[in-house]
């Protein structure tokens, strides 16, 4: 009787997870900014070969990943901190401080985004903040469904800039993606 073979794992990189041979660590552009910045990804995005969650996550210096649909209310309270904003599209709270405490971020398709706010009633609960009229986005990976959405990446570094102040760093990661991009269209050719 022949024996399964089981295929290869690859080898990962331990700091993006992502296979050795697209690794994202060289891509990483240390980012100025001085809001803090919660990134609450969604389970299937995690290993998501063009996800920019991870890479957004490695260039902020004040940033967290958490990995959920559903999260513990007592970690999420302590993750959110003070004054925390929730940046999600539709309209902009009033009541959202001018200078929040910290920037919650969803990475998740939009459809999964609202299973998390669904799933998670201090999120819900939160101030919003969303992008008015943003630019042109720069990332044709993966489909928007309506002119305004944007990457996690775009969306962080566009409301950092509204926040904090533009940086060159902030144009200086957009570019790294821009060349990740290049690199998966080439790696599908």
């Amino acid at each position: 009787m022949q024996e399964e073979q089981r295929p290869a794992v690859r080898p990962r990189c331990e700091a993006c997870r992502r296979p050795l041979a697209t690794c994202l660590c060289a891509r990483v552009v240390p980012v100025e900014h001085t809001t803090p910045v919660l990134i609450l990804q969604h389970p299937l995005e995690a290993d998501h070969a063009k996800g920019t969650a991870r890479l957004l996550h490695q260039s902020l210096r004040d940033s967290r990943l958490e990995v959920g649909e559903a999260f513990d209310d007592g970690a999420l309270q302590q993750w959110l901190g003070d004054d925390a904003v929730l940046l999600y599209p539709g309209e902009s709270d009033a009541t959202a401080p001018p200078r929040p405490g910290r920037l919650v971020v969803l990475d998740a398709t939009w459809r999964k985004s609202r299973r998390m706010l669904h799933a998670n009633p201090r999120l819900r609960a939160l101030p919003r903040v969303a992008l008015i009229a943003p630019p042109a986005s720069r990332y044709a990976s993966r489909r928007a469904h309506a002119p305004e959405q944007r990457s996690t990446l775009e969306a962080t570094l566009l409301m950092l800039a509204l926040l904090d102040g533009g940086h060159p760093s902030h144009e200086q990661l957009l570019e790294r993606l821009d060349a990740e991009q290049r690199a998966w269209a080439a790696r599908s050719s």
